[in-house]
């Protein structure tokens, strides 16, 4: 069982990448801590460009340097590790209405408990993990993440669905480059 299904056991949008790592489960989690957006340039670009309708309208924008690790920006991006089981599985969530073109609202969760209870209408609830598969040692295993998004109500569902179509190629080509980078990395 994945810590993931305790936080979005019911969703109606995911995608799922694995990579093979042969490597040592404390360096493959290692790897995902450390590494750093000079790893995963692809990712930073495309976040640039969808912070671009922020910064045009004089609001804050996503802002990151080359070499911060990528877990700890998304911590000052507004997700929260929900759960983590060392060198097996680290869940992080975020709760906003990610189709509007500003970025909407984002409520402020500080923590697992706050993430589940939330239900107001017009927003997604989103969960990934990065979680090892098949863990054999010193001759590794695969790494797997997943992406959820749970959204309530059907109007802000339609809403997502439509987003969804946009980005679901962009964000299939940042999962795979975390994981190439994790695996590069470890």
């Amino acid at each position: 069982d994945m810590l993931l299904d305790e936080f979005v056991p019911v969703y109606q949008f995911n995608e799922v990448h694995r990579i093979a790592i042969r490597a040592p489960a404390d360096s493959i989690f290692r790897a995902l801590e450390e590494g750093t957006f000079a790893e995963i340039p692809l990712t930073k670009f495309l976040l640039e460009i969808r912070s671009l309708p922020r910064l045009l309208s004089w609001r804050r924008g996503v802002t990151f340097t080359a070499s911060q690790p990528f877990l700890k920006w998304a911590a000052s991006a507004g997700f929260v590790v929900l759960a983590e089981e060392t060198n097996r599985e680290i869940v992080l969530g975020l709760i906003g209405q990610f189709w509007k073109i500003l970025g909407g609202s984002f409520p402020r969760v500080i923590n697992a408990e706050a993430f589940v209870t939330f239900n107001r209408p017009g927003y997604a609830k989103a969960a990934i993990n990065f979680c090892l598969e098949g863990v054999h040692g010193v001759h590794g295993s695969n790494l797997r993440t997943e992406t959820r998004i749970y959204v309530s109500d059907p109007i802000a569902r339609k809403k997502f669905a439509g987003y969804w179509r946009l980005i679901s190629f962009g964000s299939a080509i940042t999962r795979r480059e975390w994981l190439r980078a994790v695996k590069h990395r470890a």
